[in-house]
């Protein structure tokens, strides 16, 4: 009895053990079941991304840019195939260990590609550096598994054939960055993308991107692609044709030589910019290939200002050219009639101070022409007087100086044209009667920019028609081929009687021929011009200029157009710290100007 009963209890116990051990069974198969469905079908489509994302990569294939020419189909800007090396952060098991290996096979900047990474997340490529030679490909290649994640893509990079020649209007391309990427302009291009930075390059960027492709690939455990599982196709950007005469462009970068200054060329009656010359210069592969921080630093510290496009950016006294503009306003303003005659002794006494001419003896009798030609400092010291400084401000607005031409251009300045409310507003001083004196030849508050005086002189080249400056003349679709060209510019007739112009251009003409500016006469095509010298600093009168530091010797200036009957072409030229316009700046526009005329309708093949 008594075994039995124990029998019974022990068989009893291990019966409500079983219970227990069939209720864990089951809740473990409950949860693994939750489990399995959580997986497969709640997560089910993130985990089979996941995995395969862990065997492929998508990677952004990059467009050529679109090419760039000049009016006569001369390539300014074309793409050349490079060798690109990135970094592949999910392929990256430790980056400083990488870091520290990778100076041991290529030349890189370390400290500036750990501050990209340090912000980068895990995933997701990584420009570290532009254009590897052969030797450097092959070292990364054959050294592959002591770097994971090092990965070499050949890419298009930007290069400039003609060098230094027409930087400030090409300009250069650049990584885009992180500043950028926040701009809405940029809302659709990715990091690590290359974009336009400066000139027509930035200006014309849309056109010229092309859009991405992508690429997806398999790759092996240390990131380096097996084999291509899809790809899309990028398409290239779009070419450019300029407006500018890449020949004319070089003779004048090269008359500039190494002295600082503008020379800006253009069609006074479309506004299409044939040149667009700014010394000193720098050569655009040098900064599209990649620039370090301190080489980047010394370009900008550089004194001469080499990335300075003075031609639309160099504000300077017109000098005695503003006496274009006050023409203009005396003939239009009945001030004075074009035939009436003052004398003029060398000075002009004003109140306490003596304003004097720059001929010491005078240029005795003087009418509008004589004015003009002779650059007679009195006769208009006269007539600014009597117009005040609103009405002189009035007429020069109307002329476009004062504001932007609008050039396609970034950066472009818009000088400054003084009045009685500016100075309040600014400088918060009365006008004194003195300070126009000084404005009625070009000098005092007044400034301007090498391109408005261009655009001034076609004013008066024209009879009168203002037309908007232009740097672009068609673009080549890429997706339909097709060449579009650009719609000609809206222009707008100064509100002058036809007189007015005809009577300056015959100032103008005899400049040339008998004035201040004979040599710029030349033999084969009619000159008109106006010299101008702009005051850097006041000299004494009885200064010797030659022994004149250079910086604060005066600038040089020279406004022209021909042929005189029938104009084709505007210029206008500064010469920093060179003295008289008629010695240092004429010349130069004359050979620009000869050179024109001589090959004009001298196209080659691609022309607009």
């Amino acid at each position: 009895m008594f075994d039995s009963s124990r029998q019974a209890n022990e068989l009893a116990d291990i019966q409500s053990r079983l219970i227990f051990v069939k209720v864990g069974l089951l809740m473990i198969l409950v949860l693994l079941g939750l489990r399995l469905w959580q997986l497969q079908i709640r997560d089910g489509v993130y985990y089979v991304e996941l995995a395969r994302d862990n065997r492929t990569r998508s990677i952004v294939l990059e467009p050529a840019r679109g090419l760039l020419y000049d009016r006569n189909g001369a390539l300014l800007a074309k793409n050349i195939p490079s060798f690109q090396l990135y970094l592949s952060l999910e392929d990256v098991p430790d980056r400083e260990a990488i870091l520290a290996k990778l100076p041991e096979y290529i030349d890189v900047d370390i400290p500036a590609i750990s501050e990209r990474l340090a912000t980068k997340r895990r995933r997701g490529r990584v420009k570290i550096k532009n254009g590897l030679t052969l030797k450097e490909a092959a070292l990364i290649e054959s050294h592959r598994i002591e770097l994971p994640g090092v990965v070499i893509q050949p890419e298009y990079q930007r290069n400039y054939p003609l060098g230094n020649y027409a930087a400030h209007v090409i300009g250069y391309v650049g990584e885009i960055s992180e500043s950028q990427l926040k701009d809405p302009e940029f809302l659709d291009v990715q990091a690590g993308r290359t974009i336009g930075q400066y000139g027509v390059e930035q200006t014309f960027d849309s056109h010229l991107l092309g859009e991405t492709g992508r690429k997806v690939i398999e790759v092996d455990a240390f990131g380096y692609p097996k084999r291509s599982l899809s790809i899309q196709a990028p398409l290239a950007g779009n070419d450019l044709y300029l407006t500018i005469d890449i020949r004319l462009q070089r003779l004048a970068e090269d008359l500039l030589g190494e002295e600082a200054g503008a020379i800006v060329a253009l069609d006074p009656w479309n506004g299409d910019i044939l040149a667009l010359a700014s010394q000193p210069g720098f050569n655009p592969n040098d900064l599209s290939g990649g620039i370090s921080p301190h080489a980047w630093q010394q370009l900008l510290q550089d004194s001469r200002h080499p990335l300075t496009n003075r031609a639309i950016q160099g504000q300077y006294p017109p000098g005695s050219t503003f006496k274009i503009v006050m023409a203009a306003a005396v003939l239009d303003s009945q001030t004075l009639g074009a035939k009436e005659t003052m004398t003029c002794h060398g000075t002009f006494p004003f109140g306490r101070r003596v304003f004097r001419d720059w001929k010491r003896s005078g240029h005795g009798s003087v009418d509008l022409t004589k004015a003009i030609s002779e650059s007679c400092d009195v006769y208009f010291y006269k007539v600014g007087n009597q117009l005040g400084i609103d009405p002189i401000a009035k007429y020069s607005r109307q002329f476009g100086l004062g504001e932007k031409t609008g050039i396609a251009l970034s950066s472009e300045r818009s000088g400054l044209v003084p009045s009685r409310k500016w100075k309040r507003k600014h400088r918060g001083e009365p006008w004194y009667p003195g300070e126009t004196i000084s404005i009625a030849i070009g000098q005092g508050f007044l400034s301007v920019t090498p391109i408005q005086m261009a655009k001034v002189v076609s004013i008066v080249a024209t009879n009168g028609q203002v037309v908007q400056p232009r740097l672009l003349k068609g673009i080549r679709l890429r997706r339909t081929g097709n060449l579009k060209e650009e719609p000609s510019p809206i222009t707008q007739q100064l509100p002058l009687a036809p007189e007015t112009f005809s009577k300056i251009k015959e100032g103008l003409a005899a400049v040339v021929t008998k004035g201040t500016a004979k040599r710029a006469q030349s033999n084969i095509v009619s000159i008109a011009g106006k010299t101008g010298t702009a005051q850097v600093v006041a000299l004494k009168d009885d200064s010797d200029k030659s022994e004149v530091a250079k910086k604060h010797r005066d600038h040089a200036w020279f406004v022209a157009f021909a042929p005189v009957e029938q104009p084709k072409i505007a210029v206008a030229v500064i010469v920093e710290h060179m003295g008289h316009g008629g010695s240092a700046a004429a010349p130069l526009a004359k050979t620009l100007i000869e050179a024109y005329i001589n090959g004009e309708g001298q196209q080659q093949d691609g022309s607009l």
